[in-house]
């Protein structure tokens, strides 16, 4: 019969060399108002999974549709801003 042993050393917590990059960190925070507006959406979703729609309930989600997609605009462009090399044509 062979046994299983759990390795402690490589289930141990994390070490001196595993946090978060200062460029991970700003990526996360450029990131943030597009999850925040899913956040919404979501929450607008999940209300209608007991009940019916009303017409307050459609207004609420595709207003949180529309701050998701604004927010990915946002951030599309931030992001395509910051890629263009100077001299580019703006």
């Amino acid at each position: 019969m062979k046994h299983i042993i759990a390795l402690q050393n490589l289930a141990a917590p994390w070490s001196d060399g595993l946090e978060p990059t200062d460029a991970e960190l700003n990526a996360i925070e450029a990131e943030m108002p597009v999850v925040l507006a899913e956040v919404e959406l979501l929450d607008a979703l999940i209300v209608l999974l007991d009940r019916p729609a009303s017409e307050f309930d459609g207004r609420r989600i595709r207003r949180a549709h529309h701050r998701v997609l604004a927010a990915r605009r946002d951030a599309a462009n931030r992001a395509a801003a910051g890629a263009q090399v100077s001299g580019d044509a703006a």
